[in-house]
């Protein structure tokens, strides 16, 4: 049996929720084998980030490199990546490696509004990181400051989307939870020709917590099977609809997102 090998490269979530323990997760949920490079520490629980601690420089390159001389990955994801110096670094090493498959999730604040990727780095993204992207995954805000435009409609999304593919990356995804003023929730899809979206029910939670990075995580794990884009996003969609939908429940703020329940559906196993 083939082993598919997925990496990701994004800050860690000591409440488990996101990052790279979401991550990490949904990688093994989904049947692929999970390595990790670790760009900062957070303390954080469904309340919110207590405090953000960036890896050293040296760490990150090294924690690079070991996978770089020894496993190599089908795919690859970016989340948190706090500062340019780690921006430059992971670009470097990827252009290196000639890693392929790389899913870019350009996490920037924290669902309770913590910044997690500094005001200089943005560039940085757009210069070193968004030109080897296979798939990127902005959420309304996150594509408001990419594009450097407002987005109230459909249309600023199909422009936004526009101007992100002109950075580099072959598909993007412009994901529609902040977009709260509908009962269907609409992601929308551009690979440079057409558009495409997919909808889905709307659910009333607070418990939301790593449904970015989950969603992204799925998305690297299938396309490190050899799915096609299209249908990678079709699956990731629909593992994160089920996380989303049954809910674990716990945590006092925003809690996380069930990453079981994808599977348990297949299997036919109910959530209690």
């Amino acid at each position: 049996m083939k082993i598919y090998k997925a990496l990701t490269i994004a800050g860690s979530d000591s409440g488990g929720g996101a990052g790279i323990q979401a991550d990490l997760k949904t990688f093994q949920e989904l049947g692929t084998y999970g390595m990790s490079v670790i760009t900062a520490v957070t303390a954080q629980n469904t309340l919110g980030v207590q405090g953000v601690y960036p890896m050293e420089a040296a760490a990150i390159r090294r924690q690079l490199e070991s996978i770089g001389e020894d496993l190599e990955p089908s795919a690859l994801k970016t989340g948190m990546l706090f500062n340019g110096e780690t921006i430059e670094i992971v670009a470097a090493k990827i252009k290196q490696y000639k890693w392929q498959n790389l899913i870019i999730d350009p996490v920037m604040v924290a669902k309770g509004g913590s910044s997690l990727l500094q005001q200089e780095a943005i560039q940085s993204l757009i210069k070193h990181l968004l030109p080897l992207a296979l798939v990127t995954t902005p959420n309304i805000p996150e594509a408001e400051l990419l594009a450097r435009m407002p987005i109230r409609t459909l249309s600023n999304r199909e422009e936004a989307a526009k101007i992100l593919y002109q950075m580099g990356s072959r598909y993007i995804v412009i994901k529609g939870g902040h977009d709260t003023g509908s009962e269907r929730l609409v992601d929308l899809i551009y690979d440079g020709e057409r558009f495409d979206y997919l909808e889905s029910k709307r659910i009333d939670t607070r418990h939301t917590h790593g449904t970015g990075c989950t969603f992204s995580a799925a998305l690297t794990a299938l396309i490190a099977q050899g799915n096609s884009v299209p249908d990678a996003i079709r699956t990731a969609k629909a593992f994160i609809q089920a996380a989303i939908e049954d809910q674990l429940g716990f945590g006092g703020g925003h809690g996380p997102t069930n990453h079981f329940a994808y599977q348990r559906r297949l299997r036919g196993g109910i959530h209690d």
